[in-house]
């Protein structure tokens, strides 16, 4: 006797078809206009969920013998697994050199502008001991706060972008900075660009924040994320290390114009993709994107990443111990 597949009353299937036909326009949209608009290039930050309601639509079809929404879903989720593949194909050992050599631990913090309080930070900093801190929104009350807490005191040089909104910057270092800059558009800072004094050489340094892409601001941040990529290709990759709130992933084409210029995505690169960062103050649902990044150019290697809770604010924080392959002695295998 032939088996009849479960029945989907039209209602349900008319329904279904209108939910893979809005995925369908996000994904031409994404083929033939890469986050030349704002809507969709938000939901391309969510690439990795955005697409679920297809693998949805796949079984409840499947199983009612629905055959052509059926195909037409699993085009939607062929799509998916396409845009994801590049970020999740990333991922490869820990290069043999970096046993070798020195390396440094990071921690990297949006603290939040209207985070009140920089005691959950102050105890954080206290217990990862990292030797290089940087941070996005840490405007002055924000650093009195750590100073007064003592969080600082192994982290003597310091330089600060004073500011009362989120555009504040704040970088301590275990070693002494030289040659600090900040790059501006549109009337913002940008870029912290400065340059660790380290035991074994020099080591430039980039901390990002850009902009989130909201009606207001959308052509700043494709702006912002643009001028990045050009300044990465003009200096060239190689010893760069580049920390940050990018507001953007894998599926903004902004960033994978800054990943093309010859830097690693460090999270992705150790396997942690979906180690998401933003947003946490929903408390009914896990952060679903990536959007703080630490990345490394050629002679440099993230060993270990992780997240932390990031205290009273709405991003997660990034702790990364970086290798150094530039400063293996002279002689030495490579």
């Amino acid at each position: 006797m032939q088996r009849r597949g479960w029945r989907l009353r039209n209602g349900i299937a008319i329904a279904l078809w209108v939910v893979v036909a809005a995925l369908a326009v996000v994904v031409v949209m994404r083929l033939v206009a890469w986050d030349d608009f704002e809507v969709f290039a938000i939901l391309n930050c969510l690439t990795a969920f955005v697409y679920l309601p297809a693998w949805i639509v796949v079984v409840v079809a499947g199983l009612s013998r629905r055959l052509f929404l059926t195909g037409a879903a699993l085009l939607i989720v062929a799509a998916q697994l396409a845009f994801l593949l590049p970020e999740l194909s990333a991922a490869q050992p820990v290069p043999a050199w970096a046993a070798q050599t020195p390396t440094l631990r990071i921690m990297d913090a949006n603290v939040y502008n209207e985070n009140r309080s920089m005691a959950g930070y102050a105890s954080r900093i206290s217990t990862v001991r990292p030797q290089l801190v940087t941070m996005e929104e840490a405007n002055p009350i924000d650093v009195a706060q750590l100073k007064m807490a003592g969080a600082l005191a192994d982290l003597p040089y310091q330089f600060e972008v004073k500011r009362y909104d989120p555009f504040a910057f704040f970088v301590a270092s275990r070693y002494p900075l030289s040659g600090t800059r900040v790059v501006y558009l549109y009337g913002r800072p940008l870029i912290v660009q400065t340059t660790l004094e380290l035991p074994w050489g020099q080591q430039s340094l980039w901390v990002v924040h850009t902009i989130a892409p909201l009606s207001a601001s959308f052509s700043q941040w494709q702006g912002q994320l643009a001028l990045i990529g050009r300044l990465l290709r003009a200096r060239g990759p190689k010893g760069l290390l580049i920390v940050g709130d990018f507001n953007a992933t894998w599926g903004s084409r902004g960033f994978r114009g800054i990943l093309d210029a010859g830097v690693t995505d460090a999270a992705a690169a150790r396997g942690r993709a979906l180690d998401m960062t933003w947003s946490q103050i929903m408390s009914f649902l896990p952060p679903l994107v990536r959007i703080d990044h630490v990345l490394t150019g050629p002679s440099l290697a993230v060993t270990q990443i992780r997240t932390g809770n990031g205290p009273g604010s709405d991003h997660r924080d990034l702790i990364a111990t970086v290798a150094f392959h530039h400063s293996l002695p002279k002689g030495a295998s490579r």
